[in-house]
């Protein structure tokens, strides 16, 4: 799994929040680590973005030791739930981080300290190609979070994939400031360069002007949310560096036309998009060499197959137009639900394929683009079955709009009435003397998307707000605006 970071070479590093190990000493603490954990089947590691997150991860997966990444602002019912339900053995981390011996949240496990400055000779042991290297736990937005039960032959898979589309190589230096406790910034921006070879820089955080210094320094390859890169646009000076850059990839949520627009403008590059989630890892994704285009994720990566069906279980035209359910199979999907048997059976039909409860189009040369969640980005009105997303995308076109979320709401006569929540450019005072210029550009939206899309597909209501709730990965919580 960590072939590249087997391959010990002194001139590659990771470098997390301005703290850097070359692959040796990273290989040598890691060995450490793995020492420790000679008879631990699961640890949880609290995933900080630090230096003893990546060594104690490396060590894990050497050690053949299941990890259960942590997010560091669980609040307490959902760090309870995580730890009851998953049952590690250990706490997987530097001491100062817990606060000493105890575990956050309630009792205590036994702590495993992870020492960068350790080193031990590699041993390696045979690890079952099935057995599992990751329980990550969804976001919980249809109840409790779900242990997702990742296996050490799916995360090679994925990352082989990318690496493949990115032409990503060991002389490549990744630079991100994501969360390491998601797939996004724990295996592609984590276990992708240790996988490959290549370097990696941990910004710490994910603002514009860490993105800038790491280009200045040499990184070539760039991991980001939309959120980042909407500031990494608005941040000209900053963005023009990352003209250096070969490749910059865009994931978790669809890039807006304009910030997409705005990027290539300055910093010269097309943002890679790519999709995926905690049950299948990365399945879609734009490559270094394919055609770009603004909320379009790609193509499915080596070995995964992709296709779309309607509420019926009908086949749905590729015709870049008809939205349907993405389904997808291929080797980096999860082994299941931990403890969720159940859940696991509903997520698959009948004839093998993953159910992944997003809704898309796919274009006649197989490009995919995701509207939404099945639950709340496909909205059926007057008959009419409409994505979100592609409301959300024009309406981003206007120069007035900031951000927006689309949903669609009970209606006695449509069945669902589009309903857009909208952030204006201008700062928003909700007073009664904005409520004519709020109407006025509320009408002019309406006949904004009527011009460039279908009339079935104008928001029937307008509701102008000053923020959208969004989750820590930068995703509109679109539940929370629907009651």
């Amino acid at each position: 799994m960590l072939t590249g970071l087997l391959a010990a070479d002194p001139t590659r590093f990771v470098e997390v929040a301005g703290r850097r190990l070359s692959h040796p000493d990273l290989l040598a603490a890691a060995s450490a680590v793995a020492d420790d954990l000679e008879e631990h089947r699961r640890v949880a590691v609290l995933a900080l973005p630090t230096l003893e997150t990546v060594v104690g991860i490396a060590g894990a997966l050497l050690a053949g030791v299941e990890v259960v990444p942590v997010p560091p602002d669980s609040g307490h019912a959902e760090l309870a739930h995580i730890l009851a339900d998953s049952a590690p053995e250990a706490w997987l981390a530097h001491s100062a981080d817990l606060g000493g011996d105890a575990a956050p949240g309630e009792g205590r496990l036994q702590l495993v300290r992870v020492n960068v400055s350790a080193r031990a000779d590699v041993i390696l042991d045979p690890v079952d190609d099935e057995a599992i290297a990751f329980v990550m736990y969804t976001s919980g937005t249809t109840g409790l979070p779900k242990g997702v039960l990742q296996s050490r032959r799916a995360v090679v898979a994925g990352l082989d994939a990318l690496i493949d589309a990115w032409d990503w190589t060991a002389d490549d230096v990744l630079a991100h400031g994501l969360p390491l406790f998601h797939v996004h910034g724990l295996i592609l921006g984590t276990l992708g360069p240790l996988r490959v070879g290549g370097s990696l820089v941990h910004t710490g955080k994910g603002t514009p002007a860490a993105y800038a210094e790491a280009a200045r320094a040499g990184a070539t390859l760039f991991f980001a949310v939309p959120t980042i890169w909407s500031r990494v646009a608005d941040s000209p000076d900053d963005a023009a560096a990352l003209r250096s850059a070969r490749l910059l990839v865009s994931g978790s949520a669809a890039l807006p036309v304009p910030v997409f627009e705005r990027l290539k403008e300055l910093t010269g590059h097309e943002v890679a998009e790519r999709y995926g989630m905690s049950e299948s890892l990365i399945t879609v994704a734009t490559r270094a060499d394919g055609l770009r285009q603004a909320g379009w994720v790609g193509v499915p990566v080596a070995g995964v197959e992709a296709r779309l069906r309607d509420e019926s279980g009908a086949e749905v035209p590729r015709d870049g137009e008809t939205v349907g359910r993405l389904e997808v199979r291929g080797p980096t999907l999860f082994s299941g639900y931990l403890n969720r048997p159940e859940a696991t059976a509903e997520s698959w039909t009948d004839d093998g394929w993953f159910v992944t409860g997003d809704v898309a189009v796919i274009a006649p040369d197989g490009r995919i683009r995701i509207v939404g969640r099945e639950s709340v980005d496909l909205i059926k009105s007057a008959g009419y079955r409409i994505g979100a997303g592609e409301v959300e995308s024009t309406l981003l076109g206007h120069p007035a709009v900031a951000e927006v979320a689309v949903v669609g709401e009970p209606d006695a006569d449509l069945g669902q009435r589009i309903v857009a929540y909208v952030v204006p450019r201008a700062p928003h005072t909700p007073t009664d003397a904005d409520a004519d210029a709020e109407s006025a550009l509320a009408d002019e939206l309406s006949r904004f998307v009527g011009e460039e899309l279908s009339g079935h597909k104008r928001p029937r209501e307008f509701r102008f707000v000053a923020g959208l709730p969004r989750n820590e990965m930068g995703k509109v919580q679109k539940k929370r605006l629907l009651g």
